[in-house]
């Protein structure tokens, strides 16, 4: 029996406490093996080969796919490859000959690229080959580098310090061969002896579709979730920076925030539909229904067992497990009097535009005359989605507004009473609710509010829900 673990991108970055707190933590050697670790590009590095995840600032693929004219993603690119030289150096400027080949290693990925684009940048100054139809193959090329980088270095460090590891590289580097994500997993572990052998692999995988036409920045989480279903692994396990917390502790505070111990997928669910990193929806669907349990692990705090997410857990008695939230979320409100009656003609041709211009619904709300999606996306987007809805519908009206959406959610919130004590709570803090969103499902109730409410709200919540229990180390500690 064996596990499949991921090593998120701020923990890679701390090398000595992945190793003793990660790989050296089991006390028997032979308890070194049966682990394959996916592991993530170094903090910070994908933003800069894509665009910043939460501002959207520009890296070298944002720089490229702007302006056909412009040099400005060279100059990026070739800042980012200093850094990650610098990065090599940090891990190993006590041994010349592998810092040479660690930078080596980059220098040979980051001059390929920078051929490929300069090549693609100068064929499409020409009318008739358009850059749009290369920038997909374009941001996937760009994305792998960051995880080839992680991957090999751990790999190296790993065998300087007594572990028999082994660089699996699923990038697709200079390959001629386009396979689905199961069959380039399968070549790759095809001649690994699990037992002896630690595979350190990249978290971006090269597929013949395209990990990022579906997943975008959650590759890296599908990848480890093909990999433990197709070894039949024993648990999956993600190691990040933080626990799987009942709320940012940022903002409820280090004491008040406490690890949630044991939720179920259903919950994990509703985390990444506001956008918390918890695992993509649909590299969950593959663990769940293969019977595999997620833990989270917090890689600083190792003797802690963290988080473990299973498809049939149900908490004892019903609780609030963890406030979280989404901030910048835009609400778009179509109000037509003749919708009455025919909602079910206007919302699929409005969930259509949205769909078009590549918008995440968060959330809707809907009465007789009025939709309202909740989305998850950029004012410019926005924008083009309300000039085509007002084409669309020429007798309706719009509005639209930047909102937060706060969630209460647990594997079983069916108390009685809830929805008055978080209004209660809410309203005490003076706190104005826009909307409230509450399914018979049970799993969790959604407060719109003012974006500059969001914090407010958190801590409310958090406290009126949470904070009053005492937890202890978990909120139901997981074995």
């Amino acid at each position: 029996m064996h596990t499949i673990e991921k090593i998120g991108g701020t923990s890679m970055n701390d090398y000595e406490s992945v190793r003793d707190n990660i790989i050296f933590k089991p006390t028997q050697a032979e308890l070194f093996y049966n682990r394959v670790f996916v592991v993530s590009a170094y903090g910070g590095i994908t933003d800069r080969l894509l665009e910043h995840k939460k501002s959207a600032q520009p890296g070298v693929f944002k720089l490229f796919s702007s302006s056909i004219e412009d040099d400005g993603w060279l100059t990026a690119l070739n800042n980012l490859r200093s850094d990650m030289h610098e990065i090599n150096r940090e891990f190993f400027e006590q041994d010349l000959e592998q810092l040479l080949k660690a930078n080596e290693f980059v220098d040979e990925r980051i001059e390929e690229a920078q051929t490929c684009l300069s090549d693609l940048q100068s064929l499409c100054r020409h009318g008739h080959f358009a850059l749009e139809a290369h920038l997909h193959t374009v941001r996937e090329m760009l994305a792998s580098i960051g995880e080839a980088h992680s991957a090999w270095n751990m790999a190296s460090l790993l065998k300087r310090d007594g572990i028999n590891a082994r660089f699996v590289d699923l990038t697709g580097w200079r390959t001629q061969s386009h396979l689905t994500l199961d069959d380039r997993i399968t070549n790759a572990f095809s001649d690994i002896d699990l037992t002896k052998e630690m595979p350190i692999v990249t978290g971006y995988a090269h597929t013949e579709d395209g990990l990022m036409s579906t997943f975008d920045r959650g590759y890296s989480e599908m990848t480890f979730s093909r990999l433990a279903v197709l070894t039949q692994a024993e648990e999956a396990i993600i190691h990040k920076e933080f626990h799987l917390s009942s709320a940012d502790p940022r903002l409820v505070g280090t004491d008040n925030a406490v690890p949630i111990g044991r939720t179920n997928y259903d919950v994990a669910d509703q985390l990444a539909n506001l956008g918390m990193e918890a695992i993509h929806p649909k590299a969950a669907k593959g663990l769940r229904q293969n019977d595999i349990a997620l833990r989270v692990k917090n890689t600083f705090e190792p003797e802690h067992k963290g988080t473990l997410i299973t498809g049939d857990y149900i908490s004892e008695s019903p609780c609030v497990e963890i406030i979280a939230g989404k901030k910048g979320v835009y609400a778009i409100e179509v109000f037509d009097q003749d919708m009455a009656g025919l909602f079910h003609i206007y919302d699929p041709q409005i969930v259509a535009v949205i769909k078009e211009y590549k918008a995440l619904i968060v959330s809707k709300d809907i009465n007789a005359n009025t939709v309202t999606h909740y989305l998850s996306t950029n004012l410019k987007t926005i924008k083009r989605i309300r000039k085509k809805l007002e084409t669309l519908f020429p007798q309706a009206e719009l509005d639209q507004r930047k909102v937060a959406i706060v969630s209460a959610i647990g594997s079983d919130l069916a108390i009685k009473g809830l929805l008055a004590k978080t209004s209660k709570a809410i309203a005490d803090a003076d706190v104005g609710v826009l909307a409230v969103h509450q399914c018979m499902r049970q799993v969790d109730i959604q407060f719109v509010v003012e974006e500059e409410d969001y914090d407010k709200t958190i801590k409310a919540l958090h406290s009126a829900l949470v904070e009053i229990f005492d937890h202890g180390r978990a909120i139901c500690l997981a074995s």
